[in-house]
Parts: structure tokens; C-alpha cells; sequence
């Protein structure tokens, strides 16, 4: 079943001159393995539309089930010299939550908020 990121995982942004980093962490171990096998740096970038100019590195915290994705350009020249106030690391960290993962059926009674699902979603 396809589900929108927000169910599995919730995001944390912070921001440094013309690179955002923003982490993305389970809600549950079980969806950790799911996050590694469907969110890679280049589906991180290409989720953002062309908004993160230069390279994502993601790196993979097991111990606290998190990837981290370093943004390099994605902050329009850094937050005091854009004009391009949606572009800040939180509103990407907030806009990836719009990503879509795969989650077999075993884990859906797992998702958060997943009495948001419409009904003929929910097995």
C-alpha cells in the first residue's frame, strides 16, 4: 500500500548559509528498513523539483533508525540572501513528508494517523 511519508516518519531541518540538512526518522523500527530501501538521495532530490541545486548526501543513523540528507544549494544563496522564503530547510523537511513509500499490509495497523487514509485504502 502507498503512503504518504507523514505516516511513517516525521522530519527535523536545520539550515547553514546555502545548505539544508534535514533528517527523517522512523516512527517505528519496523519502517526503518522501508525508509533505506525507498528514500536515496537521488529520490530525495528529485522529490524537491529542482529546488536543491546541488549535491544530496545522505547518511544513515541505524542506531536511531534516521537517514540524513546534506542539501548543498538548496537555500537560494542562504536564508539572509534569498528572497525565496519557501525554500528554508523546514519547509523541504515539511515537503518530503509528501513522499510516497510502499508499506506492506502487515505494517499498515502500524501507520500514524491512519484513520487519515481513506477507507477503501486501509485493508
Amino acid at each position: 500500500m502507498k503512503v504518504l511519508l507523514q505516516h511513517v516518519a516525521h522530519t527535523r531541518s536545520g539550515d547553514k548559509g546555502n545548505t539544508s540538512n534535514i533528517s527523517v526518522f522512523a516512527f517505528e523500527p519496523e519502517f526503518f528498513p522501508l525508509l533505506k530501501a525507498q528514500l536515496s538521495a537521488e529520490r530525495f532530490k528529485s522529490f524537491h523539483r529542482g529546488a536543491i541545486k546541488g549535491r544530496v548526501t545522505r547518511y544513515e543513523a541505524d542506531n536511531i533508525d534516521a537517514l540524513n540528507f546534506v542539501c548543498e544549494g538548496a537555500l537560494g544563496g542562504g536564508v539572509s540572501r534569498s528572497l525565496c522564503l519557501d525554500n528554508y530547510g523546514k519547509a523541504l523537511s515539511a515537503a518530503i513528508l509528501g513522499f510516497e513509500v510502499d508499506v506492506p499490509d502487515a505494517l499498515v495497523p502500524k501507520l500514524h494517523g491512519v484513520h487519515l487514509l481513506a477507507a477503501d485504502r486501509v485493508p
